[in-house]
């Protein structure tokens, strides 16, 4: 079934853009390069038989029970979940060793200082991928990393609550063209990034799972050097955002991945 949405596409430009965060010193306080904002068509993955698969498609839909039902309070829930994403991905999508590095809790409520990501991306691209690689493991583990294969994979559920309101959408990879890519800087008051920005194309060819639980998973793929699909993602806007009675509430956690 497809339903409509709204995206927000990068707009390609000759100058360099950037996202930055925490401006004036203002934790959230976040300046954007252009973004268009873009109806689209989206297929609603549930109840179809034909189930996207990680080493095709570079995602999977999945089941998946936390011992975890607190991500917001303390640290002690880390390490837990940490080592219940290790077991999963070993075991799902064969990786030999998995470092987890990352864990955003995202509300959407504008007093929330993460929000979901409105804007069409992908957390790095190639040049991006291998520094963090090497912030991660140094130089000389990179270097393992590379020659045995390596992925950026992140893993997203939702928290608390069914998700009633803007989900995570995804383009299929396929139908993504090499000159919709760009290249986006990210500004933090430390350090400097680079994501990929997608421009609009009508060919685009939209997905999500529809009211997502707590118990259930998208697994989907950033980078990876062995040519693995990654995905182009963002939060989508739906006509029913208004009458959702609880607003999104979810985590999304960031691995770095070895295969053997």
């Amino acid at each position: 079934m497809q339903i409509d949405a709204s995206v927000n596409y990068h707009v390609k430009k000759s100058t360099p853009q950037a996202f930055e965060f925490d401006v004036d010193g203002i934790v959230g306080n976040l300046v954007s390069p252009e973004l268009i904002e873009t109806k689209i068509k989206v297929t609603d993955l549930r109840g179809c038989n034909a189930h996207p698969q990680f080493d095709r498609d570079g995602i999977e839909f999945l089941g998946h029970v936390s011992a975890v039902e607190d991500f917001e309070s303390g640290e002690s829930w880390k390490a837990i979940y940490d080592q219940e994403l290790t077991d999963l991905l070993k075991a799902r999508i064969g990786a030999n060793e998995v470092i987890v590095f990352d864990h955003t809790v995202r509300i959407d409520d504008p007093q929330a200082s993460r929000r979901p990501a409105r804007n069409v991306h992908n957390d790095y691209n190639e040049k991006g991928a291998e520094q963090r690689l090497i912030d991660l493991v140094g130089e000389d583990r990179a270097q393992e990393f590379k020659q045995a294969g390596y992925g950026f994979v992140n893993v997203w559920r939702p928290v608390q609550n069914v998700i009633q309101s803007s989900p995570l959408g995804f383009i299929r990879p396929k139908s993504t063209k090499a000159g919709d890519w760009m290249d986006i800087g990210l500004i933090y008051p430390d350090r400097f990034g680079q994501i990929l920005g997608v421009a609009a194309n009508e060919n685009h060819e939209w997905f999500y799972h529809s009211n997502m639980k707590p118990d259930e998973i998208v697994v989907f793929n950033i980078y990876d050097n062995r040519s693995r699909p990654h995905l182009a993602h963002s939060a989508l806007d739906l006509p029913s955002d208004k009458a959702a009675a609880t607003p999104r509430k979810s985590i999304e956690s960031r691995t770095l991945v070895r295969y053997s």
